[in-house]
This record gives structure tokens, C-alpha cells and sequence, in this order.
């Protein structure tokens, strides 16, 4: 007898307590008013709406910065493979020992490569045209190990570079100019020699031996190789060097091998850093960067407003429904709960299809762009005025990370005004007209 009145006690005391939280119940009265009825069809055209919006913000936000952060890792590696991660220049005296500061800088800890130039603007000309140039000069053993130079040799070969006496051309210089392997490139250049009449230009012609593909548009139609020591007595440098570019193993350390390089060149010089020479441009690429973020965030909160006046108006309309669970004994905290998980149902899924449509998107945005260009007949993306000659797309495992938790964050807040003003509804006002 004792113990049959125990078991009734704790049974009391425990339908006293309520179903424990989120409990099957809860998820099947969830599920069924995320499935419209033709009454309610209005309320699910809502919630439609608000898991089409998540979806989309998601997408548009990972593909928006995975463009973004390919841009920036493309042209970065672009950058980088042409110019140097480091550049030593003389001060008050030429750098006539280029080779020799040369090989002390390759001894430094974490140098990979030094390499002597002799750089110079000067004109190009050709049967199509003419124009600006930057002309470089280096040895061929250092052009070869410029993987962006000697890996994409388009036409011709970089055999015998030193001793023939002609240039490697990007492949849109051939093209703009009318040239091809074996035609001859004429350089001009503005400070020739100085005669009675006045300063008269240097003119020579080169025979192409190479044209190579970097990718980058601004260094294809640009840049001129030709021998180290062609160049030094085409621009009258002879036995001189306009500096040597450093490559590192990490260059995002350079700035702490500043001082390393410096005392490995055992001269007076001056050290810069890619990051010195290219502040302006990266500083705008992160400006524009996290300015797209800010703004395609704003589709995310906007679809987390559909989620608030769609389940508002799910809650006037259960309202009934709602006083009569309560009076079947359901607390005020399953109430919420139904609604909370009928909300974030909609911001969760929707944040996973936004992540699926985004991956895919990623993974294909080379392919979908070439597609959207012939069906609307159109250059959608002009390599002339993105310097790449393809779009590319970097998925960041963190930041895509950072999107799903906001975008599921956002979802779920959205989802507790109306449940609390659910779980507060009192049932006797909600029967009293019924």
C-alpha cells in the first residue's frame, strides 16, 4: 500500500513538472504547422518566402567572399611571382656587385631566391601598334626560376636566353603588337644619346624567342624580359644593376626578415617589402571586402524579419489551438518551444540549402560564367579590367563557419519574440468567443 502510494506520488509530481523539454509532442505539433492546410496557406507562403530569403543570403554571402578571397589570393600569387616578396636597392653608389650581394642574400635564413635586374620603361612597337612597356632585365638560370614565367611559355622556348640576344613577351603584348615567335619587337626608349639638335631616342630591334602566359592581364600586355646584360647596355648600365628582388618562404614574414636581409646585403641599401609597394591596393581589395560582407548581411536579416511576421501571424491564427494545450496541460515553455523549433527550423534548413547552393555555385563558377557569357552573348568578365583571365573563387573554412553560425544565430533570435507572445497568451481570452 505504501509503495502503490509512492508510485502515484511521483507520478503526480511528475506530469506537476510537464513533459521534459522538447519532447516528441512538441516536434509533431512543429511539424504540422510547418505543412499548410489551404487556410493557411497565406502563413506558409510566408514561411516560404523566409526560407527562400535564408537560403539565398547564405549562398550570395559564401560565394561573395569566396570570389572576394580569391581575388586576393590570385592576384597576390600573381604579384608575388613577378616582383619579388622583397626589393634591395643601392644607395649612394650603383650596385655594381649585384652577384656578389646577390649570392650573401641567398645565405640568409628563409631567403629562397636573389635576383639581380636592370628595369626601364621604353615603347614597344610592332606591324599593329605601339605602346608602353616595362622592360626587365635577368639571367636566364633567374628567369627559370620564376615558375609563373618559365611554367607558362606559350610559343618558343627560354633556351639559350642569355646568348640570343632576344625577349620573352607576355602573350597579349604578341597579340596587340601583330608579333609572334621569330618576328622582331622594336624597344624605343626617350633617353637616347645627346646630340647638337638634342636628346634623340635609342631604337633596337629584338627577335622574340618566347611568349609566355602569366594570367594576369596587366602583366601579359606589359612586361619585357630580355638578358641581364642586353639590358644593361641598352639602358647604358653597363656593369650595374637596378636592384635585387628577394623571395622568402613565408612573405607574410617579411617584415621580420627586414633586418636580417639588410645586414645580409653588407652594403648600404634600401629595403622594401610587397606589402609597402602594394598598401593602396590591398587596403582597397579588404575595404571593398568587408563592405560586400556588411551589405549582403543585410539579406540574411531581412529574411530573419520574414521568420518574426511569419510566426506572429502563425500565432494569432493558433491562438485557439494554443489555449487549448494549454488547458490539456501543455506549460508555457512547451508552448515556446513549438515555436521556437518551427522558426529555427526554417532559418537552419534554409542555412544549410544556402551553404549546399553556395558550395556548388564555388565549385562551378568558372563553368557558370563561361555559360552566362554565351547565353547573353556578352564579356561578363573583361580580363582587362580584372586582370585575371579567369574568375576565381577561395572557399574559407572559418569564415564560412562564421556565415552559417550568424546566419543560424540570426534565425533562432528571430524565432523568440513570437514564441514568448505565444507562450503568454491566456487561454481563457483566447476561448471566451470560441
Amino acid at each position: 500500500m505504501t509503495e502503490r502510494k509512492t508510485t502515484t506520488a511521483a507520478a503526480g509530481a511528475e506530469r506537476a513538472k510537464g513533459p521534459r523539454p522538447f519532447a516528441a509532442f512538441e516536434w509533431m505539433i512543429a511539424g504540422r504547422y510547418l505543412r499548410s492546410r489551404r487556410r493557411e496557406a497565406f502563413i506558409s507562403v510566408i514561411a516560404g518566402f523566409s526560407f527562400v530569403g535564408i537560403m539565398l543570403g547564405v549562398a550570395t554571402l559564401i560565394i561573395v567572399m569566396a570570389v572576394m578571397n580569391g581575388f586576393r589570393s590570385e592576384l597576390l600569387t600573381k604579384i608575388l611571382g613577378i616582383n619579388g616578396h622583397m626589393l634591395v636597392q643601392p644607395i649612394d653608389q650603383p650596385l655594381t656587385d649585384y652577384d656578389a650581394v646577390a649570392a650573401r642574400l641567398e645565405g640568409v635564413s628563409g631567403v629562397v631566391a636573389a635576383m639581380p635586374f636592370v628595369e626601364g620603361q621604353a615603347m614597344v612597337s610592332g606591324p599593329a601598334g605601339n605602346f608602353g612597356a616595362l622592360v626587365r632585365g635577368l639571367w636566364e638560370a633567374d628567369i627559370r626560376r620564376l615558375p609563373l614565367v618559365a611554367g607558362n611559355v606559350r610559343a618558343g622556348s627560354l633556351d639559350g636566353f642569355d646568348e640570343g640576344g632576344g625577349v620573352a613577351i607576355g602573350t597579349r603584348m604578341a597579340q596587340q603588337l601583330g608579333l609572334a615567335v621569330g618576328d622582331n619587337v622594336t624597344i624605343i626608349s626617350p633617353r637616347g644619346a645627346v646630340t647638337p639638335m638634342g636628346v634623340t631616342p635609342r631604337l633596337k630591334s629584338y627577335p622574340i624567342l618566347a611568349v609566355f602566359e602569366i594570367g594576369m592581364s596587366e602583366y601579359d600586355s606589359t612586361i619585357l624580359f630580355m638578358p641581364l646584360e642586353e639590358a644593361q647596355v641598352y639602358f647604358r648600365m653597363e656593369g650595374k644593376a637596378t636592384g635585387v628582388e628577394v623571395y622568402v618562404e613565408d612573405p607574410d614574414k617579411v617584415g621580420a626578415m627586414r633586418a636580417s636581409v639588410e645586414d645580409g646585403a653588407a652594403r648600404p641599401a634600401f629595403v622594401t617589402d610587397w606589402r609597402q609597394r602594394n598598401v593602396t591596393f590591398f587596403s582597397a581589395l579588404e575595404v571593398e571586402r568587408n563592405v560586400m560582407f556588411l551589405i549582403l548581411t543585410l539579406i540574411v536579416v531581412v529574411a530573419a524579419l520574414n521568420i518574426i511576421s511569419g510566426l506572429t501571424m502563425l500565432v494569432k491564427d493558433k491562438g485557439r489551438d494554443i489555449a487549448i494545450l494549454r488547458t490539456m496541460g501543455a506549460t508555457r515553455g512547451a508552448v515556446m518551444r513549438v515555436f521556437v523549433i518551427t522558426g529555427a527550423s526554417i532559418g537552419i534548413v534554409g542555412t544549410l540549402a544556402g551553404f549546399l547552393l553556395g558550395l556548388v555555385v564555388c565549385l562551378n563558377i568558372e563553368s557558370i560564367r563561361q555559360f552566362i557569357s554565351w547565353l547573353t552573348r556578352t564579356q561578363l568578365f573583361d580580363p582587362t579590367l580584372y586582370f585575371l583571365s579567369r574568375m576565381p573563387a577561395d572557399m574559407d573554412s572559418g569564415e564560412t563557419v562564421m556565415v552559417l553560425a550568424m546566419a543560424m544565430g540570426l534565425s533562432l533570435l528571430a524565432t523568440l519574440y513570437p514564441a514568448w507572445r505565444a507562450a503568454r497568451l491566456d487561454p481563457v481570452e483566447a476561448l471566451r468567443y470560441e
